[in-house]
Parts: structure tokens; C-alpha cells; sequence
């Protein structure tokens, strides 16, 4: 997978907006981050619960694995883009999108 699948991926959930902060791209909705691309675009970074990020890294061990300090024991997860495929990064894309957005947008989003 490249940054800019990753970066279509994470663009094309409901009012998600790209920004920045600390010099790399993030992606936002309702003005809360739920992804980031690195900043050599190398990696990204999806907004997980700790229960979701022990699943995808039990699924994909080599692609996935915790965000250094406490935001990884909170969930935040990076993914190793090189290594990840289409589908199960837009599984926790989804699961990032979903825990961070507006109850009622997730509403709207699931029909």
C-alpha cells in the first residue's frame, strides 16, 4: 500500500478533512484526528481501542503494532504501509473513522 491509497482511503469517509500537525498529514472528522501519515509517508497511524488493535495485530502481526508510549496502550496503532494490503487497512481505517466521528454521522454512515 502506498500514502496515497492510504490518503484516498482515509479522505473518502463522511465529512473527513485533511490537516496537519507537527509537520505530517492527518485526517480528521468532527475536529478530531483518527489518522496520520508519517512523515517520510512510510507509515500511518489509525485511532484504535485497545481491544481492536490486539485484533488487527493478532490478524496482520507484521503490519501492525502499538504507537510508542501511552498513546499505543490507548489504542493508537501504526501501520507499516509497504507490508499492509488495501483491505485490512480499510478495516481500520473504518474502525478509526467510526470510533472518532459523531455518533449521529455514524449513524448516517451505516444506513
Amino acid at each position: 500500500m502506498t500514502a496515497g491509497e492510504f490518503r484516498s482511503l482515509a479522505l473518502g469517509f463522511p465529512e473527513t478533512i485533511e490537516s496537519a500537525h507537527m509537520n505530517h498529514p492527518d485526517f480528521r472528522v468532527g475536529g478530531k484526528i483518527f489518522a496520520t501519515l508519517g512523515p517520510d509517508e512510510t507509515w500511518g497511524m489509525v485511532k484504535l481501542t485497545p481491544a481492536q488493535q490486539a485484533s488487527f495485530r493478532r490478524d496482520k502481526s507484521g503490519v501492525f503494532h502499538p504507537a510508542s508510549g501511552a498513546w499505543g496502550r490507548q489504542g493508537s496503532t501504526i501501520v507499516r504501509l509497504h507490508d499492509a494490503d488495501q483491505a485490512t487497512v480499510e478495516q481500520a481505517l473504518i474502525a478509526a473513522w467510526r470510533n472518532t466521528a459523531p455518533k449521529r454521522l455514524v449513524k448516517e454512515y451505516d444506513g
